[in-house]
């Protein structure tokens, strides 16, 4: 009866689990590409170059909507592909506020340095000096820019060494907060970034600060939006200079409640 039992036990726990497995359990593989569909991203007005790539979305599908998947999206270019010039260091963020038909109409997000630029600026023998403020545009934007400069030698000097004593670093500081602070806050932020594109705020700062102590290499290092206004198409279509207005199913531009649109010219009467 023991040997019984036992040999029971033996046969019970050594089944083989891949026959015992049910057939036909299997999913069919579906490649997740066939679902998706490609929107090309627009840049601003601001810069030469408008269309700056391609991003790919889940069609709609019942309450999944493609163009709410879409929105929020955040697209970080340099700035040598956006104007087609040598200045590869400076970095735009643009996100993605609003979609209408197979484009995606993109705002700036922000603005920051390379790292390898970053670390080219650091040496040995002169002060850094940096500095930030919170600043609020006519169009009701809130930035936070962040500045940063060097000493230099003067010409003639035999020291090695062009270090700032700590007086000097606080009235160069104060300069720089105050030049960010006005040129941020007389302007929208169109003209904002237009500045931020030639880094001409940093060359004023670097001509402001001359009779305190010589600078070199001063640049706006980053911008950051805090706070948006209320989404606004008709301004984001200017920002981008074509005509605002509500979309359709298939995302034809359509007028808005009491708003003007020129008729369509038609080719027989």
């Amino acid at each position: 009866k023991q040997w019984y039992q036992r040999r029971v036990a033996i046969t019970a726990g050594g089944k083989n689990k891949r026959l015992s497995k049910r057939k036909g359990n299997k999913k069919k593989l579906i490649d997740p590409f066939t679902k998706k569909e490609w929107y090309d991203v627009k840049a601003p007005s601001m810069f030469t170059v408008r269309d700056i790539g391609k991003t790919l979305v889940t069609r709609t599908t019942g309450m999944k909507i493609a163009a709410d998947a879409l929105k929020g999206r955040v697209y970080e270019c340099a700035l040598a592909d956006l104007n087609d010039d040598e200045n590869a260091f400076r970095k735009f963020k643009l996100v993605c506020e609003d979609v209408q038909g197979k484009y995606c109409y993109t705002n700036f997000h922000g603005m920051d340095l390379t790292r390898d630029k970053l670390c080219s600026l650091v040496r040995k023998w002169q002060t850094l000096i940096e500095a930030h403020v919170d600043v609020k545009t006519t169009d009701g934007y809130l930035l936070r820019v962040f500045c940063m400069g060097f000493t230099k030698r003067v010409s003639k000097q035999i020291k090695k060494a062009a270090y700032a004593k700590s007086s000097q670093v606080r009235a160069i500081r104060k300069k720089m907060v105050d030049i960010m602070a006005k040129e941020a806050s007389t302007e929208d932020l169109k003209s904002f970034v237009n500045k931020l594109i030639p880094d001409s705020i940093g060359k004023d700062i670097e001509k402001e600060c001359m009779d305190i102590y010589p600078l070199h290499d001063v640049h706006i290092r980053k911008v950051k939006v805090l706070k948006k206004p209320k989404f606004d198409a008709s301004k984001l279509m200017d920002l981008h200079g074509e005509m605002g207005g509500t979309t359709d199913e298939s995302g034809e531009i359509v007028a808005a409640p009491g708003e003007f649109v020129e008729p369509i010219i038609q080719e027989s009467v």
